[in-house]
């Protein structure tokens, strides 16, 4: 049994223990990248393709003749074509569940960032603004207490239900969204009453589409001046120029994103102007605690055992 990695890049192998994935077939070809016009070559004598973010369409998964397995390391699988696997009797594995505890932690982590407004302080401090101030503190950036506030979770999945948990932990009272599929659940609340109440609004939901740009400028506005947004699903998820609009118009208090619709971001994408009030962006990594990449080797170890089964 042959199998490739093409793009071990996105995990960092070297920190996680990879026994059992050297053990689960018989020779391994790892790839720390691979670019499109290299994936045929790589995988056209594999068993097992495994990919994070590698594109397989139709036409390379055809010209891989031996392939009996796609592993997708990580819990979209919107880069394989899902038909011509299909067609061809090819499983296509992903790993789902592995991510739900870094991810909760990083998007509180931001949540926090915005209320208290830590990371535009700790920069005055850095420029000396603190060291000239006339008074011990600075009051520079209005800092709200999360307790008693409202946290809107659209998408209430493991992730979403994971950051409700820890909202709660924090005095916040959580409004969940009304699903997309029209499935009527209880206790969920209707989005335009989610918007107009919530004062922090944490996007948990897949990209398909029916959410796709779901946050337009209708729903901007819609949502209180005060109250902020949260994305750590998909960036696609987000209008993104109606969002640096409402940021720069006060429509919404800050915004702060783990994800963007093109990933990396081009140095002139709109979002990293510099002029954009309130605005945290990380390079999508709630989901790189070591912690949470060896869940994901293992659970993609045990796609593979129990194919081969």
């Amino acid at each position: 049994m042959h199998g490739v990695f093409l793009d071990t890049l996105t995990m960092k192998l070297e920190e996680l223990d990879t026994s059992a994935l050297e053990n689960a077939v018989d020779q391994w070809d790892l790839f720390d990248t691979t670019t499109p016009d290299q994936t045929a070559e790589r995988i056209k004598n594999a068993d097992v393709v495994i990919t994070n973010k590698v594109v397989l369409d139709r036409n390379l998964i055809e010209g891989a003749p031996n392939l009996k397995l796609i592993g997708v390391c990580a819990t979209g699988t919107n880069n394989i074509d899902l038909d011509a696997a299909a067609e061809h009797n090819i499983p296509v594995k992903n790993v789902t569940g592995y991510t739900g505890t870094s991810l909760a932690q990083h998007t509180i982590a931001l949540l926090l960032a915005l209320a208290t407004r830590w990371h535009q302080y700790s920069e005055d401090v850095k420029n000396g603004r603190w060291s000239q101030s006339p008074v011990f503190c600075r009051l520079d950036y209005p800092v709200m207490e999360l307790a008693g506030k409202k946290l809107g979770i659209i998408g209430y999945g493991d992730l979403g239900q994971k950051v409700a948990s820890l909202g709660e932990a924090l005095g916040m009272e959580v409004l969940v969204a009304e699903s997309f599929t029209g499935e009527s659940k209880p206790g969920r609340t209707p989005l335009p009453k989610l918007l107009a109440e919530s004062d922090a609004i944490s996007l948990h939901c897949p990209l398909t589409e029916e959410t796709e740009q779901l946050v337009d400028q209708d729903f901007l506005v819609a949502m209180k001046d005060s109250a902020f947004l949260l994305n750590t699903a998909r960036g696609g998820l987000v209008d993104e120029a109606a969002l640096v609009t409402a940021l720069k118009n006060g429509t919404i208090a800050g915004a702060a994103l783990d994800v963007l619709s093109v990933e990396p971001p081009p140095a002139d994408h709109r979002l990293l102007a510099n002029d954009i009030p309130n605005l945290i962006i990380t390079p999508h990594n709630a989901w790189i605690s070591r912690e949470s990449r060896q869940r994901l080797l293992d659970g993609m170890v045990d796609n593979i055992r129990q194919v081969f089964a």
